[in-house]
């Protein structure tokens, strides 16, 4: 029986062999190759195939979301990857006489998580082919099925432009110890998943691209648009059932316009859980885990509103599309502060601005620090204010969160599935991660005639001020 580290050893090897292939392609050649594999994953055929295997293989999400997901994240990878040079001189600066030369950065172990099992895979290769590399997609192993797809879509993309196939793999029957045999092998490890697979990244000795968890929450102001605020915190809420890291989690709504938003949430399918009803949904939400630890019930994840609610003995009317919960005191403790995976939200009420603040951070400390924060607003004071003083790396102003983070044809953030969370969250980045992260860059250095300043240009105006 072959062991886990000759099995990824084979994997590994193929895969070095076939970046070698590439590692001289001009930049026309690897974006043709972007091209080709991108449409793949892109066609309607195709994604329709990913979609299906994906819903049908984890039981999480439906199918016209994932479809849309496929759209929307292959295309914008696509389109942030032609933006930019990955090969040769990619910039110039002749002041300073410094000239950029991209390389590749080899094999990429990417671990992919079980929410998006098909459109991560393909957003992560686009990314990844465009600095010429090779990558070997370490999957969930309740999403193994899904892999094999998408990475057989990619691998049809590489042959029509007589590419080596093998710039794409993944483990066929992935484990945990396979897992981290590969993150042992590769030359950067891109992970994106739970808090554990992201520590076990770091871990692993070989340089890594991590991710926060999330636990989105956006701020809906007085002055807000609250028609549509709604629109997009309900589009977000349950796209796919939430399985996006960056569904919103809470919201934080000005007491004006409480009542307005919820009428807003209910009549786009939201319901109101009652006391009692609140009750019955907590215990369905969360409950003891092997580990005798209480947590996320994985039957709820990503699994409809209805689903849950059937679940909870909870009778919604026909057309529900999420669940609203109500909440008061954010320092008391409660499982409702954090991420729930699944279409179920919860609303504070808060009063003045800076209220409204410390409920967020509130929240975000309890579960999700680093990774984003929204808000529904004109006023730029209120902006600003988030801003300077949130531990978050991206902040969506007047956006569905969900689509928003990972970049969308509405905003101008990169576009992934990946999105690094900063030091807050253990990260190495607070950067949307995408093909720019995939390349190693040589600088070249000219001289030119020294330029120093003087003592009194440095530090003339400071002793004035100051004494020296």
């Amino acid at each position: 029986m072959q062991s886990d580290v000759s099995l990824i050893a084979a994997l590994v090897g193929k895969a070095h062999a076939a970046q070698e292939q590439v590692a001289d392609y001009s930049q026309e050649q690897i974006d043709d190759l972007c091209r080709s594999v991108a449409w793949q994953v892109y066609c309607d055929e195709n994604i329709k195939v990913c979609a299906e295997i994906a819903v049908e293989e984890t039981g999480m999400g439906n199918v016209a979301d994932k479809i849309t997901k496929h759209k929307v994240k292959v295309l914008g990878s696509l389109i942030e990857s032609l933006k930019g040079k990955s090969v040769g001189l990619i910039e110039e600066d002749t002041a300073l006489g410094i000239r950029k030369y991209a390389k590749p950065v080899g094999v990429v172990g990417a671990l992919t998580p079980v929410t998006n099992p098909t459109a991560t895979l393909a957003s992560n290769a686009i990314a990844i082919l465009k600095g010429r590399n090779a990558v070997v997609f370490g999957p969930h192993p309740k999403a193994k099925q899904s892999a094999q797809v998408v990475c057989d879509f990619m691998r049809a993309g590489l042959r029509a432009v007589g590419a080596p196939e093998d710039l794409v793999q993944h483990v066929a029957e992935p484990t945990l110890d396979r897992s981290q045999e590969l993150m042992r092998q590769v030359d950067v490890v891109m992970a994106t998943g739970g808090p554990g697979v992201v520590k076990a990244a770091y871990s692993s000795g070989t340089p890594a691209y991590g991710v926060g968890p999330g636990n989105a929450v956006a701020i809906v102001a007085e002055d807000a648009d609250v028609e549509d605020a709604a629109k997009k915190i309900h589009l977000s809420k349950v796209f796919d059932h939430a399985t996006s890291c960056s569904s919103e989690n809470s919201i934080v709504v000005q007491e004006s316009v409480y009542e307005q938003v919820l009428d807003g949430l209910r009549a786009r399918g939201a319901y109101v859980c009652s006391g009692a009803e609140k009750d019955a949904l907590e215990k369905v939400l969360w409950v003891v885990n092997k580990k005798g630890k209480l947590g996320i019930n994985v039957k709820i994840v990503a699994a409809s509103a209805a689903k849950i609610a059937d679940m909870a003995g909870i009778d919604v009317p026909a057309g529900t599309k999420s669940l609203l919960v109500e909440c008061a005191d954010v320092n008391e403790p409660s499982q409702w502060r954090g991420e729930k995976l699944s279409p179920v939200l919860t609303i504070w009420q808060y009063g003045a601005f800076d209220e409204a603040l410390a409920i967020l951070k509130a929240l975000t400390d309890y579960a999700g620090t680093g990774h984003s924060a929204g808000i529904h607003t004109f006023k730029q004071e209120y902006i600003e204010s988030l801003a300077i003083t949130q531990k978050s790396s991206r902040i969506m102003v007047r956006q569905p969160m969900a689509p928003g983070n990972g970049g969308n044809f509405f905003n101008g953030m990169p576009s992934t599935t990946s999105l690094g969370c900063g030091t807050w969250a253990g990260n190495s980045t607070t950067e949307n991660i995408y093909w720019k992260h995939f390349i190693n860059v040589t600088w070249v250095s000219e001289p030119f005639e020294p330029v120093k300043p003087t003592d009194e240009e440095m530090w003339g105006d400071f002793w004035r001020r100051n004494g020296r």
